[in-house]
């Protein structure tokens, strides 16, 4: 009479470990993602080996936007995926001068660059370059430090993993990403 208590027991624990496992891995494929920041590339805005989640799903529903930070996989083979700033979208025409960025003739604001809106090492020109449709052009924060656009040129939406909304670690860091 009390035998079959420990095999159900037994059965609904192995049903709720598999349906939390099964709904773990479709979050992480599908909706958000855990990325750790590898390099000096976006500071001050991330630093090296902060971990952010990223936005897998959203981005699918809405366009791409000026100053969103995205991890994408970079045209270079056998590069990990980068994080990098949104600059400009297809259709748009980017250019630099001493620094300045430039989307469609409008000097664009810029106050996450490293020293409060200034790149002091950035002395980038860029003549106009229109992206073309299905392409967005990044470039990292830490202008000096950052290997992007300027030297890949744009990347293909399709090659963006996600959108990073929120700092997870360190704990002193944890938050939105502004």
């Amino acid at each position: 009479m009390f035998g079959g208590q420990p095999r159900k027991a037994l059965r609904d624990t192995l049903q709720t470990v598999i349906v939390a496992v099964v709904l773990a891995l479709v979050i992480r494929t599908f909706v958000v993602e855990p990325y750790i920041v590898d390099g000096y590339s976006m500071q001050n805005t991330l630093q090296n080996h902060e971990r952010l989640l990223v936005n897998k799903l959203l981005f699918h529903f809405s366009s791409l936007h000026y100053g969103e930070i995205v991890v994408f996989q970079p045209p270079i083979p056998g590069q990990p995926p980068y994080v990098k700033r949104v600059i400009a979208t297809g259709g748009q025409t980017v250019s630099m001068v001493n620094g300045q960025v430039f989307v469609n003739g409008k000097a664009m604001p810029q106050p996450y660059l490293l020293y409060h809106g200034v790149s002091t090492e950035d002395h980038w020109n860029m003549a106009p370059l229109k992206v073309p449709k299905g392409d967005i052009f990044v470039l990292g924060d830490h202008r000096a430090a950052s290997e992007d656009s300027r030297f890949f040129g744009p990347v293909s939406v399709s090659a963006v993993q996600g959108v990073a909304f929120w700092v997870i670690w360190p704990l002193n860091q944890f938050g939105p990403i502004p």
